[in-house]
């Protein structure tokens, strides 16, 4: 029987976790805090990031580095800014398959998921899962679509392994766009968080997700990702319901910033990571190293880093110079 350990308890993994085990598949959900490995075994219930999915009574649950190696597929589903050291961590485990379901861009170094953990993992058995797939849906069995990009034909097994008749799994070879996309999203949903808390209407966020998708979409293909990509699951897809979604963590933070609360206030009302704060910086260090203009992630980046008032972030991007629409 095929072995996973899913490696990160957040409502993510947590989901990747239930829907592998509704399978039939040998599944261990691996948590970096023994002490929340524990309430996890014994509540049966994620109360900090699922609250309301009972865990079933054999879901494996550890925080035993060695239980998590002895897995033949490694799914990677922490935070960007953990992943580095979790990889650390689990180094010289020999797994088969490495699918990362992170999703960010480091900060400093710039590096996608998948290039984190090429640094401890050989290369060639990585791939990557991204498209709309918010949580708590999936693990309340809601028909959903995702992608899994590789440069392989790992890819398909993964996609087997992964497939339900409620959770349908697209393939790609596009690593690059299919991971831009999945990072990016997160900075234009604080924006449309943002214009909710502001009181405006469905015109502004119709813009905003159009205009974010042109952001991504150049920056992107000057990556080396393809514009098609785009256009799909981890691109439109995403973004669409990271952005409109009331469980979407970076829309519901960048609303509560739109009211006119403080950054460090909203944080410390949750224990959730919200992706597109640390994103958003490194997005801006690429806009600057790639010459690619993203004003909307700069606007973004001006109000989370910089204290301007989100008022005046939206009158000076609906000021801007008159241009032509474009994509790329």
């Amino acid at each position: 029987m095929i072995k996973v350990s899913v490696i990160g308890d957040g409502g993510w993994g947590t989901a990747l976790a239930l829907l592998l085990h509704g399978k039939g598949v040998d599944t261990v959900l691996w948590s970096v805090s023994p002490e929340y490995a524990e309430y996890l075994d014994k509540k049966r219930e994620n109360t900090k990031f699922l609250k309301g999915i009972s865990l079933p009574r054999d879901l494996k649950i550890t925080a035993d580095d060695s239980v998590a190696k002895s897995a033949e597929y490694a799914f990677f589903v922490v935070p960007c800014e953990y992943l580095r050291p979790v990889a650390e961590r689990l180094a010289g485990a020999g797994f088969s398959y490495i699918l990362s379901a992170a999703k960010g861009i480091e900060n400093g170094s710039l590096k996608r998921p998948s290039e984190i953990l090429a640094e401890y993992f050989p290369h060639d058995r990585i791939s990557i899962l991204s498209g709309p797939s918010i949580s708590f849906e999936v693990a309340r069995n809601i028909p959903t679509t995702v992608v899994v990009a590789s440069t392989g034909p790992w890819k398909k097994d993964i996609q087997q392994l992964l497939m339900t008749d409620r959770f349908r799994v697209y393939t790609s070879g596009d690593v690059v766009g299919v991971e831009i996309g999945g990072a990016l999203k997160n900075v234009i949903a604080i924006a449309a968080g943002i214009s909710d808390g502001l009181g405006f209407g469905t015109n502004s966020k119709a813009a905003l997700l159009t205009r974010g998708l042109a952001e991504i979409t150049r920056i992107g293909v000057k990556m080396g990702g393809e514009s098609s990509t785009f256009s799909g699951l981890s691109g439109i897809g995403d973004l669409a319901t990271t952005c409109i979604s009331t469980y979407s963590r970076n829309r519901c933070f960048g609303e509560q910033i739109g009211r006119g609360r403080k950054i460090s206030e909203v944080l410390g009302e949750t224990e959730k990571v919200v992706e597109g704060i640390a994103t958003c910086r490194s997005a801006h260090q690429l806009a600057k190293k790639y010459g690619v203009e993203m004003p909307i992630t700069q606007k973004v980046y001006e109000v989370l880093y910089e204290g301007k008032n989100p008022g005046v972030a939206v009158n000076e991007l609906m000021t801007r110079e008159p241009k032509e629409e474009d994509y790329e």
